[in-house]
């Protein structure tokens, strides 16, 4: 039965259309699971807060936030049990995002279903990391 509303993928991912722009973002964080929509709702606005004006896109069923047009610093992604935050270039960040990866630049953070986290310390990585070059996707 059609409901109208994206199908969400493993671990609770929606899938959304690709797309530039608010709309996109928004309708990705709208198709949120439970309480992984609140914590979509609080990244996006502190990520919007930080910087008025940024790039946002969403590719690959998640959003992206870049300062130059084609240019990502930051995504996010929903896991079965928590938000996967990805810094496209996290080992440059001070201090460094708490979770590696096996790409040699990406940290991630991870929030919970408590949707607990440090909004000061995420703010200022956001900032720093819009001032590093962007990666291409």
């Amino acid at each position: 039965m059609e409901t109208g509303r994206p199908v969400l993928l493993s671990g609770g991912n929606p899938q959304i259309p690709k797309g530039f722009g608010e709309g996109p973002v928004q309708a990705y964080i709208a198709a949120m699971p439970g309480w992984k929509q609140d914590v979509g709702r609080a990244l996006d606005g502190l990520i919007t807060a930080a910087l008025p004006g940024v790039g946002k896109a969403v590719k690959w069923n998640s959003p992206l936030y870049g300062m130059q047009e084609g240019l990502w610093f930051l995504s996010f992604h929903c896991m079965t049990r928590y938000v996967k935050v990805a810094f496209f270039r996290g080992t440059e960040l001070r201090p460094m995002p708490p979770v590696g990866s096996r790409q040699p630049l990406i940290r991630y953070l991870h929030i919970d279903q408590d949707g607990a986290f440090d909004e000061a310390q995420f703010t200022e990585w956001v900032r720093q990391a819009s001032r590093l070059p962007g990666e291409r996707m």
